[in-house]
Parts: C-alpha cells; structure tokens; sequence
C-alpha cells in the first residue's frame, strides 16, 4: 500500500538463447514502489519480480484467510459486488508474498510480525514522506513514528477505520490473516463498488497504492490467480490428449529448472539462465521439458527447444487468436510473432483459456492464463 495513503534445446525453452535475455515467461513486473520492498524481511531476487501464480503457491492457511474474508465482507459492505479471493491474492502477494516464511497459526496470527520501514522521510523503500505516529507503537511496534503492518501491510491510522474481528477472537489485529484480509476486502469495497468491472477494480487497487504501474503488476496477479482458481473442463477430453494432460497436471508444484525435464520426468537442469538463474541444483522442468515429458506419456517425441517444437504438428496461426486452440495443443509465445525462430516459450493448452506452464525460474509447474504473457505466436496440434 502507498505509504503516502496508508501507507524465463536443453537449454530451456528458448530458441533464441543468444539473441535474447530474458527468461523464460516472465511474472507481471512492476517498478511500483510498493510496502513490500520496505519490508524487514529479505527482498525477493530477480529485481523484486514477484514470482508464482497458483493457489499452490499461497500458504494454506493464507488462502483459507482470503476465502473467508469473500464470505464475510458484505456483512459490513453490503453493496460491494464481485470480491474473490484472487483479488485479495493479488494485493497479499505484492505486499507481502502471502507472509511467506512466517509461521501461521490455526487462528490466523502471524508469527514473526511483518512490519514495514518506519516512515521517517529516509528514503528507505520509497519512503519519503514523514508520518507521525498514531497508535503509540501498539500495531507497529514503535511509538517514533509509523509503520505498515501485517500481510496486507495497512498504516495504523487506516487499520484503526477498517480493520475488523474475523477469526471471533474479539480482537481487530492486522498481524491476524483473517483478520487482515477482512480488512483488505473491505477497504478494497469502498463504498460498495461492483468490482466485477475492470474500471471499478482499478480504482479501488488505486486506492489501495497510488500508482499505475502498482495497479498493473496486482492486476496481472489477479488474472494469474483467477485462472488458477478455475477447474479445468476435461468432460470431453480422452485418449492421447487426455494422457498429454493428465501428464502435465500432474506436474503441478513441480519446480521450475533451467534446462532441466526430459522424457522420464523432472531431472536436475544447468547453469544459467540469462538472468543468472542455475538449474544445475533443482530437480524440476522448464517449458519445452514439461512438454518434452507429457508428450512422450502420449507416446510423442518432441525435440527439446520450445522453437523447434513449433515445427511439429500442424501449425495454427497466431492471427486466429486463442479461440481456435483446443486441449492438448502447444500454444507458444515469442519475441516477433510470425518468426517461429523467435520463439522463447511453450505451454500445454488445458482449455478454457488456460495452460499448464513451467513459467520462469522461482516458480513451480502450474495453471496461467494464455492470456497472462506477451507475444502470442499460435499454436501447434500434434495430436
């Protein structure tokens, strides 16, 4: 939250290693100075690029927190509209990483507290601006001034106007995940406004963090979030193309290693990505592995660089869009859409808009929208 408020062969998936340096589908990026930078835990790597995108990636316990807060909000915002979890993912997991690291208890506290720089005008985290302190150190642990505090790293002063008791303990405490992200959902409410429209939802992650490049990298999580939160239509899908997607879903939570996957399954990858990212110590995939692995269950042998595996199969152009894929199909993006030699990633199309993706170092196998990364280059049917 704006303190002024509230404060990506063996060799990956890449068939242009040379030419290019990025990895291999990068997460939404944003440059926005966030809470989340400030925090006193250690910085993400990659430059703060936050990475995940799957419930899997959420702590049990936190996602728990979100889906209760949905079910509890319209008891104090009645007319909000369209609250899901994913957007309350979206906000945590630029926040606070889902309190990742912290120990979570059955009620819901939050051990050790997540606490924000103190907002002293240092400079610290984007820190600019001197706040006063309002609460006398009770949520922020200091009474020389004022810092975010919790998962959804709230100002005091804030949390004092919205925070609520969620979990029954008779207790509003931010360092509490329900009670937090009641919280969130209802700031996020406002009024009551109908967040099923993307105008609607974009004001209230302003107001949440002033910047557009903040709503942008929250907005991005959020489709990543929703489309994992939806369950695949398989009902009409059997044989080969069936086996291809059973073997990826499978996969789920495997992790991402540079070069690594084979026809066998995961298997420990090499040294480096262009961002510097080794594989040669995790057990895992990258794209074309993945796909390399869930073709071969179907009987399928795919060469290893998601380029060349564009060359198998019968084509489907980019140009009629992601309507005209079909489960099973290899759905791929790259850096000049039209040349093929371009080609940096590879999904399995799932359906319903969705593919099962080994997405970029940090991350694990998992759920994206084939809408969630640039460069569409269409798709390629092998079966």
């Amino acid at each position: 939250m704006n303190t002024a408020q509230r404060r990506w062969g063996r060799w990956g998936c890449v068939g242009v290693l040379l030419l290019c340096t990025a990895v291999c589908c990068a997460a939404p990026v944003s440059n926005a100075i966030s809470s989340y930078v400030a925090l006193t835990s250690d910085p993400q790597d990659d430059g703060g690029i936050a990475q995940g995108g799957t419930a899997a990636d959420i702590p049990p316990r936190m996602l728990t927190a979100y889906k209760k807060a949905v079910q509890q909000v319209r008891t104090y915002v009645p007319n909000c509209h369209g609250m899901h979890w994913p957007i309350l993912a979206g906000i945590a997991k630029v926040e606070s990483n889902h309190a990742i690291g912290r120990d979570i208890a059955d009620n819901g506290t939050i051990r050790p507290k997540i606490h924000g720089v103190l907002l002293n005008g240092s400079g610290q985290g984007g820190n600019t601006t001197v706040f006063p302190d309002t609460d006398g150190g009770k949520w922020d642990g200091t009474a020389n001034g004022e810092r975010a505090v919790g998962p959804f790293q709230f100002l005091p002063s804030t949390w004092e106007t919205i925070g609520k008791d969620a979990n029954g303990d008779k207790v509003a405490d931010p360092h509490n995940a329900d009670d937090a992200a009641l919280g969130a959902a209802i700031y996020l409410c406002g009024n009551g406004r109908d967040l099923t429209k993307q105008s609607q939802l974009k004001a209230a992650i302003l107001q949440y963090n002033h910047s557009d490049e903040y709503v942008a990298n929250v907005l991005g999580w959020i489709d990543q979030y929703t489309a994992a939160s939806k369950n695949p239509e398989l009902k009409n899908v059997s044989g080969k193309v069936r086996t291809v997607i059973d073997a990826g879903l499978s996969q789920q939570g495997v992790p991402y290693s540079w070069g690594g996957g084979t026809a066998s399954g995961p298997s420990y990858g090499i040294c480096c990505s262009p961002s510097g990212k080794s594989g040669a110590n995790i057990k895992g995939y990258d794209c074309s592995g993945l796909t390399t692995y869930a073709y071969a269950k179907a009987g399928i042998s795919l060469p290893r660089t998601a380029a060349a595996q564009a060359g198998r199969g019968r084509r489907i152009p980019a140009s009629l869009g992601t309507g005209a894929l079909k489960p099973g199909d290899l759905v791929f993006y790259a850096y000049a859409p039209g040349r093929d030699s371009t080609i940096y990633h590879v999904g399995i199309y799932l359906g319903g808009g969705q593919m099962i993706n080994a997405a970029r170092p940090g991350t694990v196998v998992r759920l994206d929208s084939v809408n969630a990364m640039s460069g569409y280059a269409g798709g390629a049917r092998l079966l």
